[in-house]
């Protein structure tokens, strides 16, 4: 694909600065859009002197300020839509945000793409299947929601699956739009407070001296992608013309994520087993204590990456051991 002019929302976010960095080295030009609410600055310091990146700060559903980031941009050819509130705390305890933002952020944005006829890739998740009882997810399954009465940790999941339908509808009047679905994206940017994500949690105790905290006994299993393989297959779903078959790639939702079903207690043990096989490290391991888990939280999640496989030509090309070694080290 030649150069690109592209609009990466949420772009200074954890995927989405570490997608930014890919694009540019492609030679895109590139602008990052993000309200820093979760996002950092920081992310996107290797490319403040690169004249084909531009950053803006904006809401994502202020229409005027993402006009302004298209005329900084000298038009647009692709959108990468990643803004959401995102983070498990949030999505029990800032329903009506959570929503507002995902949802209305969305139809704003596709919007924007079909007034400049862009392609248009969705950052979903693989909770837009609810708690997913079917396994391993994939186009088709069951959706599982929860009574709201019960807890509000589907506000999260079921903006994304309402993105999704405004996503398919907006295929069906013709414009070019792909979905990606992230299946536990870990890197050294990965939050790691409260409202982070576990593997960055783990680190985050560690380096602070703080008690681990094991979820419903650290049962649940996920399936964790290192950043760089999870960048990889953005931008194959993104920058790929046609599937590798020719096909049309427009409306196909991809699953991205390692094939390796993993416990989140596993996890745990592999985070000690890497902190322990550094010689540097003298201050110990923390405590393991066990604590309830979040509202609706899933048994099990493990991605059929079939599609993303046959027709984008991804598969994850980094071991769980070999990421976590290579986020400790980073980090310390």
């Amino acid at each position: 694909m030649s150069t690109q002019r592209i609009l990466v929302t949420g772009g200074a976010g954890f995927i989405g600065s570490s997608l930014c960095e890919r694009l540019v080295a492609e030679g895109h030009t590139v602008l990052a859009y993000d309200s820093l609410f979760r996002g950092q600055a920081s992310n996107l310091a290797s490319l403040r002197d690169d004249n084909r990146f531009h950053f803006l700060q904006g809401d994502v559903r202020d229409v005027d300020r993402l006009d302004d980031a298209i005329e900084v941009l000298g038009g647009l050819d692709i959108v990468f839509h990643l803004a959401a509130v995102n983070g498990t705390k949030w999505f029990h305890e800032a329903a009506h945000s959570v929503i507002d933002v995902n949802i209305n952020g969305t139809l704003r944005t596709l919007e924007l793409a079909m007034a400049h006829d862009a392609r248009y890739v969705l950052a979903s998740s693989p909770e837009a299947f609810g708690e997913a009882r079917q396994q391993p997810i994939r186009n088709g399954n069951d959706m599982t929601f929860t009574d709201p009465q019960t807890h509000q940790r589907h506000s999260y999941g079921a903006s994304k699956y309402l993105d999704e339908v405004a996503c398919q509808h907006a295929a069906r009047e013709g414009l070019d739009v792909r979905i990606v679905r992230p299946f536990n994206a870990y890197g050294p940017r990965l939050l790691g407070d409260e409202y982070g994500q576990v593997v960055a949690m783990f680190f985050s105790a560690i380096l602070n001296n703080q008690p681990i905290e094991l979820h419903n006994g650290g049962r649940q299993t996920r399936s964790f992608t290192w950043i760089s393989d999870t960048v990889d297959g953005f931008c194959r779903a993104g920058l790929m013309d046609t599937g590798l078959d020719g096909s049309s790639l427009s409306g196909t939702a991809f699953n991205i994520g390692s094939d390796e079903e993993l416990s989140v207690e596993a996890l745990q043990k592999q985070v000690f087993a890497t902190v322990t096989a550094d010689l540097e490290w003298k201050d110990g391991l923390p405590d393991v204590e066990h604590a309830e888990g979040y509202f609706g939280d899933a048994l099990r999640r493990l991605p059929d990456c079939t599609l993303a496989q046959t027709l984008l030509g991804w598969r994850p090309t980094t071991s769980l051991q070999e990421g976590l070694a290579r986020m400790w080290s980073e980090l310390r």
